[in-house]
């Protein structure tokens, strides 16, 4: 197996992955059109599926396909990494769903970290994430 070729930048934004974002907000899109609220059908799609399951069965996948990604990591081979990697971004693209989160919002987060040493974005992060409920 031959890794496909990545998404090319988009013209004119040197360094800027936009067809990369476009596609993340085309998915979530999909993502987003099979939940059971939005006429998704949990006999025919997989996602409608787990949105009926309910949060807990969203999260398992999420930890299942992680630890495939390490397994997969230790194993060396990069086919089988990218393989496992698209599965957790997408499992992990359903729970940013059921919490009305989109990829934009992970990327904004990644943006805000841009230019700051691990180290220094560690110390200055709260001991908790901020619960945005109050």
């Amino acid at each position: 197996m031959t890794l496909p070729d990545p998404l090319p930048a988009s013209p004119g934004e040197p360094g800027q992955p936009a067809l990369a974002q476009d596609f993340l907000a085309r998915l979530a899109d999909v993502i987003e059109s099979r939940k059971p609220a939005n006429g998704g059908d949990p006999g025919q799609s997989y996602v409608a599926r787990l949105f009926a399951k309910g949060v807990d069965a969203m999260l398992k996948k999420v930890g299942e396909e992680a630890t495939e990604t390490v397994m997969a990591a230790k194993d060396g081979v990069p086919e089988k990494v990218v393989y496992e990697v698209a599965d957790l971004w997408f499992h992990s693209m359903i729970v940013l769903a059921q919490f009305g989160l989109r990829p934009a919002d992970v990327l904004a987060e990644l943006a805000r970290r841009e230019g700051l040493s691990g180290l220094q974005e560690f110390a200055q992060r709260p001991l908790a994430p901020p619960d945005p409920r109050g």
